[in-house]
């Protein structure tokens, strides 16, 4: 039996107290058991938590897009029961499994028109997608939460009221009220240059961007940052002094998942 590939998909370190890790194991075709050597690591990946900070736990299985539904959706489900099983076995308590459910197969998306093999096989999977406890957020050096007369170049500001719901780059009204603050500020100190920078959360590192729920494409951390870029201009924001930008989800800060569905503003030039 060839051996399954396991990857470790976390949204950042563990250590950061991250409030939503995905964690996926991958497997051959046809294939929903573990060998020892997979067995183990799924140990190793149990070993490396804190247990005690996990909220729930739900448990997706998937299948390639070859193959009868009603046969899938039966694998799939044997995959996800499979890794429930395993992570009973090392520690994990049964009634914070919240979800297990196969999902059965992964339809191919239009935008993927390479490397089918490859994509076939991460589809593959079951996802392990754990909830933890909300952790006290930690200062990170040049990085701060309001624009500023003395900032200087390279300075990252991120905003805690400019964030987005799931899977969304609609600006909220939370997000348009500071918008509008900002915008007066901007207008004060009009030789501040500043890069707008989108972000996401919650998807595994392979896909390093998201599909946008509003607009159906591949490019929500894009669009986040050219939502907040437009508003900016019909606040009679120069364009010259903007450039927008998105990070998909390269840059998480390890403040839980929605302080990652966040856009930030890094100085260019003062």
């Amino acid at each position: 039996m060839k051996k399954i590939l396991f990857l470790f998909l976390l949204l950042c370190n563990l250590a950061n107290a991250q409030e939503e890790v995905v964690h996926s194991v991958y497997f051959e075709f046809d294939k929903f058991n573990l060998d020892e050597k997979q067995a183990n690591d799924v140990v190793a990946f149990v070993s490396g938590i804190d247990t005690t900070r996990i909220e729930s736990i739900q448990i997706y299985g998937y299948c390639d897009d070859r193959g009868k539904d009603a046969y899938n959706y039966k694998l799939s489900n044997n995959r996800a029961t499979t890794i429930k099983n395993k992570l009973i076995e090392k520690g994990i308590k049964n009634k914070i499994i919240v979800t297990i459910e196969g999902k059965g197969r992964v339809l191919i998306e239009d935008d993927i028109i390479e490397n089918l093999p490859e994509v076939r096989q991460k589809n593959r999977r079951v996802d392990v997608l754990m909830n933890f406890k909300p952790a006290p957020i930690v200062p990170i050096p040049g990085v701060y939460n309001d624009l500023k007369s003395d900032v200087v170049v390279g300075d990252r500001i991120c905003f805690d009221k400019i964030l987005f719901d799931k899977g969304r780059s609609v600006l909220t009204h939370k997000a348009r009220v500071e918008l509008d603050r900002i915008a007066r500020f901007l207008h004060k100190y009009k030789n501040m240059h500043f890069e707008i920078q989108g972000h996401i959360c919650c998807t595994p590192t392979f896909q390093k961007e998201a599909i946008d729920k509003d607009t159906k494409k591949r490019a929500l951390s894009h669009n986040r940052a050219q939502a907040v870029y437009k508003y900016l201009v019909a606040k009679r924001i120069e364009k010259k002094r903007m450039t927008f930008r998105g990070y998909g989800n390269t840059q998480p800060l390890g403040n839980g998942a929605e302080q990652d569905r966040r856009v930030e503003f890094l100085i260019t030039k003062i």
